[in-house]
C-alpha cells in the first residue's frame, strides 16, 4: 500500500501547528485559564445586555488571564499536569518529590500532591508549607501568608532542593546523551563506520570538530575541550526540542539554567588561560603605560561580559519564542470572531513553530561557537613584536565586541 506524499506532508505540517496547543497544560493556572476563556467566549452574546462598559471589562479580564497564562507557562513547577477538568476539579498528570531544608525541622521530603496544585496546605511532621506562585513558604495550619507593601510574601522560605519539572527534563536529557554517546562508542568497536543511530551522530560530531573547535581553539589544543563542546551543544539542542513538545517544558528559557551553562564556560576559560591571555588583560604589550592603566579595568570587565552575553542570548531567544507562540494561541480566546481568529492563529503558529525548530539548533550552535571562541582566545599563543602589537590590540577589541 502506497501512501501519497502530499497528504503525509499536510499531516506533518498540521501536527507541528497544533503541537503548541497541547503544551499549555503546565500548571493548574494554565488549564483553568483555557477553560475559563472558552466559557467567556460562549457567553459573550448573553452578556451584551449589560452594556458596553461590561464588554470592555470582560475584554480586559481576558487579557489579564492571557498574560497570567503565559507567565505560568514560562515558569517551572513541582509537578507535571497534562490537562485538567475544571468542573470536577481533577488534574491528570503526576506529582514530583519535594525536598526542603527547614532550619527548624531539618530535611523534609514529601510528594507535591500534598499541595494539590497550590490549593491546599501541606502538613509534614507537624510543619505546614504553602505553594505560592511556584515558591514554597512556611506557614501555620491555616496557610496564612504575610505580605509587605509590594505584596510579596514575608514568610520564611525553606531551601528548596525539589525535583521539579525542569530538573526531570535535564536528568532525562542527560540520560539520553549518555545512551546516545555510549552506543556510538560501542559501535566503533565493531568497525570504523558507526551503525544505527550513530550514523546520525557522527556527522554532527565531525561538524562541531571541523567547523567550531578546530578553527577557534586550534588543531593542537581543540581535543581537550571537545567533550565540553559536544555536551553543551547536544544538551542545549535536545532541551530546546523538548520544549516544543506537549509536555510544556521551558528549561533553556530559565535564567538559572543559562547562568549555570555560561558559568561553566567562564570557569573553563579562566582556568585554561595561559600567561599571554592574562598579560593582555592586566598589562597589554605594545601599548603606552597610561593606556595600559585605562584598558586594564575594561579588559577585566570584558571577562565577565562574555559569559553574560552567552546566558542572555540563549535565555532571551528561547523565552521570546515561547511568548510569541502562546500569544498567537491566545488570539483564539481574545478575539471576537472565532472562525477567523482560529485560522489566523493556526497559520501563524505553524510558521513560528517551524522557525523555532531552526532556532533550537541555531541557539545551541551559537552557544557552542562562542564558548569555543572564548576558550580559544584564552589558550592561543601570542607572538609579540613591534609590527604585530597594534594588530593584536585590534583583534582583541573586536573579539570583545
Amino acid at each position: 500500500m502506497v501512501i501519497s506524499k502530499r497528504p503525509l506532508h499536510l499531516f506533518v505540517a498540521f501536527a507541528v501547528a497544533i503541537l503548541p496547543f497541547f503544551s499549555s497544560a503546565n500548571t493548574i493556572s494554565d488549564s483553568t485559564h483555557v477553560a475559563t476563556e472558552t466559557t467567556h467566549e460562549s457567553h459573550i452574546e448573553a452578556h451584551k445586555a449589560h452594556g458596553e462598559g461590561h464588554g470592555e471589562a470582560e475584554s480586559l479580564d481576558k487579557k489579564d488571564k492571557v498574560n497570567a497564562y503565559i507567565e505560568h507557562h514560562l515558569q517551572d513547577s513541582h509537578d507535571f499536569t497534562f490537562f485538567s477538568d475544571e468542573k470536577e476539579g481533577k488534574h491528570y498528570g503526576f506529582s514530583l518529590p519535594v525536598i526542603l531544608f527547614d532550619k527548624e525541622a531539618g530535611v523534609q521530603v514529601f510528594s507535591s500532591s500534598k499541595f494539590h496544585h497550590g490549593e491546599e496546605i501541606a502538613e509534614v511532621n507537624g510543619n505546614y508549607y504553602a505553594l505560592h506562585h511556584g515558591k514554597i513558604y512556611k506557614t501555620n495550619a491555616e496557610g496564612q501568608l504575610n505580605y509587605d507593601e509590594h505584596h510579596h510574601p514575608t514568610n520564611e522560605k525553606p531551601l528548596d532542593f525539589s525535583i521539579t519539572k525542569n530538573v526531570v527534563s535535564m536528568l532525562f536529557t542527560s540520560a539520553l546523551l549518555l545512551f546516545m554517546f555510549i552506543g556510538l562508542a560501542k559501535s566503533y568497536k565493531k568497525g570504523p563506520i558507526p551503525t544505527g543511530f550513530g550514523r546520525i551522530l557522527e556527522p554532527l560530531i565531525i561538524f562541531i570538530r571541523e567547523e567550531i573547535a578546530i578553527p577557534n581553539i586550534g588543531e593542537k589544543k581543540y581535543r581537550k575541550y571537545m567533550g565540553f563542546l559536544l555536551t553543551v551543544f547536544f544538551f542545549i539542542w535536545l532541551l530546546n526540542l523538548l520544549g516544543m513538545t506537549p509536555l510544556g517544558i521551558n528549561v533553556t528559557g530559565n535564567i538559572a539554567v543559562t547562568v549555570c551553562l555560561a558559568l561553566f564556560t567562564f570557569i573553563i576559560t579562566q582556568v585554561s588561560a595561559n600567561k599571554d591571555y592574562w598579560k593582555h588583560i592586566f598589562w597589554m604589550p605594545g601599548v603606552p603605560v597610561p593606556m595600559k592603566i585605562i584598558l586594564m579595568p575594561i579588559e577585566l570587565l570584558g571577562t565577565l561580559t562574555k559569559p553574560f552575553a552567552l546566558l542572555i542570548r540563549l535565555f532571551a531567544n528561547i523565552t521570546a519564542g515561547h511568548v510569541v507562540i502562546m500569544s498567537l494561541i491566545a488570539m483564539i480566546f481574545v478575539g471576537k470572531n472565532l472562525a477567523a481568529d482560529m485560522s489566523i492563529s493556526l497559520a501563524l503558529t505553524l510558521f513560528i513553530s517551524v522557525i523555532e525548530i531552526l532556532v533550537a539548533f541555531l541557539q545551541a550552535f551559537i552557544f557552542t561557537m562562542l564558548s569555543s571562541l572564548f576558550i580559544g582566545m584564552a589558550v592561543q599563543d601570542h607572538h609579540h613584536d613591534e609590527h604585530h602589537s597594534e594588530d593584536l590590540l585590534g583583534e582583541h577589541d573586536n573579539a570583545l565586541v
